[in-house]
């Protein structure tokens, strides 16, 4: 596994040669320090089987799942508005994709998932409020990063967001809607569940606090049955 912040600021100084050419392209001055906006689209997906067929090792889990970030835009602050000086052309390439960690671990196992993957979202959290400073041409330049989780199919969603398995009665990952109620209304639907609600509702369903029947008290927390650990944030602009 690779230190989030180490694997930004090596991923960054790659792209070097970009971002001073995206500046100059936008008639922008290429000593501008910034701050720079990075839009981070982060994955997470299983790799199948990966069990040693021969030989004799030692046992491990025989799938893997591996953790991964995408660069999808690089904006700069100029006067009043802001300048995007690079934006990824195939964000869904294997070419543009950087792994963070490679873990030899089944993607539905909650427990295991949540013991790796925990110091990896504590960094994330640590740089949403902080900024990266990193010399460029010679110039010391300021970045901010905005993290969205788009790259997680609906098996991983419901995984890290703590929500039952994909043959719950509630069918939505982004709302509260049961299979019935979606049967019933196939258009009008909106963003309802957020990261912050999982938690409450796992603590709800933890902790039993008006002493409910298991039927009530799943009622009560619409699916979400284990502690949610990493949050996904659907978003146009990441995918």
């Amino acid at each position: 596994r690779f230190r989030y912040d180490a694997a930004l600021a090596s991923a960054l100084m790659d792209m070097e040669e970009d971002i001073i050419e995206g500046l100059k392209r936008q008639d922008l001055d290429d000593y501008l320090k910034g701050p720079f906006t990075v839009v981070i689209k982060e994955s997470c997906d299983g790799m199948g089987d990966v069990s040693e067929k021969h030989g004799c090792g030692p046992a491990v889990p025989e799938k893997a799942v591996r953790f991964s970030f995408t660069l999808m835009s690089i904006s700069v602050t100029h006067g009043n508005a802001s300048v995007r000086v690079f934006e990824e052309s195939k964000p869904n390439s294997e070419l543009c994709c950087k792994p963070l960690c490679l873990m030899l671990a089944d993607e539905s196992d909650h427990e295991t998932l949540t013991v790796i993957l925990s110091p990896l979202v504590a960094e994330r959290e640590a740089m949403k409020d902080s900024v990266l400073i990193l010399d460029m041409a010679g110039i010391p330049r300021t970045f901010k990063f905005i993290f969205r989780g788009t790259g997680y199919d609906e098996k991983l969603v419901r995984e890290v967001e703590g929500l039952e398995a994909s043959g719950s009665t509630y069918i939505c990952t982004l709302c509260d809607a049961t299979r019935f109620e979606a049967s019933q209304n196939m258009i009008l639907h909106s963003i309802t569940r957020s990261h912050a609600e999982n938690l409450e509702r796992y603590e709800l369903w933890r902790t039993n606090p008006y002493h409910e029947t298991t039927d009530e008290l799943r009622d009560r927390v619409k699916g979400v049955s284990a502690k949610p650990f990493i949050e996904t944030v659907p978003s146009i602009d990441a995918l």
